[in-house]
């Protein structure tokens, strides 16, 4: 199973930035792409970004504008740059990679803490 490492969240007051980091090792080979996720406390998990191994993405209504995915496939990692944020972006934040011949099976991160204050 491939280990995903996510980094970078935090506690900012609202209005605020932060990025977040996952590196993927093998994500240089990989054809399918990433996603982000978020699990607010008592929520289900919740798809936030894509990016495809080409560079295409795509973002959930209530990010979009404010939250860009990035990847620096020579270092295997992708970014999740949060903008203006909100007290309704805490969350647990997880990466997603996807594989296999149909990029169907999934390797997640472990999380990393966004908290956003009023």
């Amino acid at each position: 199973q491939v280990l995903l490492v996510e980094s970078g969240g935090g506690s900012v007051q609202a209005g605020g930035s932060l990025r977040l980091s996952c590196t993927a090792p093998g994500y240089r080979s990989n054809n399918c792409g990433m996603d982000w996720y978020r699990q607010a406390a008592g929520n289900q998990r919740k798809w936030v970004a894509t990016i495809a191994t080409e560079g295409r993405t795509n973002y959930a209504d209530d990010v979009k504008g404010r939250f860009t995915i990035s990847q620096d496939r020579g270092r295997d990692t992708v970014y999740l740059q949060m903008t203006s944020l909100k007290p309704e972006d805490t969350a647990i934040y997880f990466c997603r990679k996807k594989d296999g011949r149909w990029c169907d099976n999934y390797d997640w991160g472990q999380g990393t803490q966004v908290t956003v204050s009023s």
